[in-house]
């Protein structure tokens, strides 16, 4: 049969350029959803940054002023901001990001509506946003007790940069698996609060993991950040051992969670946005 008279089908798109013309977009996305978060969180109040530096050194400053009251020392070293600024930055770090990830659907719920805006946008833009703001809040404080005060303590980097990287992917973690338990049974955000409000007396913030008495010290070793909090302080204070410490462990629960979390959102999320 002669081919006279008959086009040549249409021939699709080297699957190449697809994927380099999509990751744009996405890149785009995400660096946009920063610039709104960045907006909205910290450019509506007066102050707006100042605000994030001085809600955690008044809490570092009460710390220090009560226990110093009947203390004479705190368990480690010998200044009582940089003890407890060990405890709190790394918390902190952990328990904004779980809170800003949790929520980053509802957040973002109008501009997903757009095909270029997915949800992992909005989880990536949150995260993104809270760990450098965290970083940069933990280095102007830590910089500044060692400037104003005699601390006596040895820095180890490498320790410090650990654990602030445990904190960021449990956060991450553990708030991306929330973000769908909460957008899908919205009073299971209210249990959550319940639940995690003793954290910050569990997770080794103003006492060490070792003068905690038996059985109680095997319960808490469950605590991720217990273990995170733990990893800083030997950043700080190179004759404490802090040999309870397990990355392996608190790493495992933060990529359990991630993967789970993105699975659920990733079945669920169509329907949970068109509620």
């Amino acid at each position: 049969m002669s081919t006279e008279g008959f086009a040549p089908p249409p021939q699709s798109p080297a699957p190449a350029t697809v994927s380099g013309r999509r990751s744009f977009p996405g890149a785009r996305s995400v660096a946009a959803l920063v610039l709104r978060e960045m907006a909205t969180s910290y450019g509506r109040s007066p102050g707006g940054y100042i605000w994030a530096i001085l809600e955690p050194i008044g809490g570092i400053l009460m710390l220090s002023l009560a226990f110093s009251a009947f203390l004479r020392n705190p368990s480690l070293g010998i200044s009582f901001p940089m003890f407890y600024a060990t405890g709190m930055l790394p918390f902190l770090m952990y328990s904004e990001l779980q809170g800003k990830i949790a929520s980053a659907l509802n957040f973002s719920k109008p501009l997903l509506a757009y095909p270029t805006v997915t949800f992992v946008d909005a989880i990536l833009g949150r995260f993104i946003l809270g760990v450098m703001t965290k970083l940069l809040v933990s280095y102007i404080i830590f910089g500044g007790i060692m400037l104003l005060e005699e601390t006596r303590v040895t820095l180890d980097f490498l320790h410090i940069f650990e654990s602030f990287a445990l904190a960021a992917l449990l956060g991450l973690g553990l708030g991306t698996i929330t973000c769908f338990v909460f957008t899908r049974f919205p009073m299971a955000q209210q249990a959550w609060g319940i639940v995690t409000k003793p954290l910050f007396l569990v997770s080794g913030i103003i006492y060490l993991y070792e003068t905690i008495p038996h059985p109680y010290q095997s319960y808490l070793w469950y605590n991720p950040l217990v273990h995170i909090i733990g990893i800083m302080r030997k950043g700080f204070y190179p004759t404490y051992d802090a040999n309870f410490a397990s990355p392996v462990y608190v790493l495992s629960i933060a990529l359990i969670s991630l993967a789970l979390g993105l699975l659920l959102l990733q079945r669920y999320h169509a329907e949970i946005l068109n509620r």
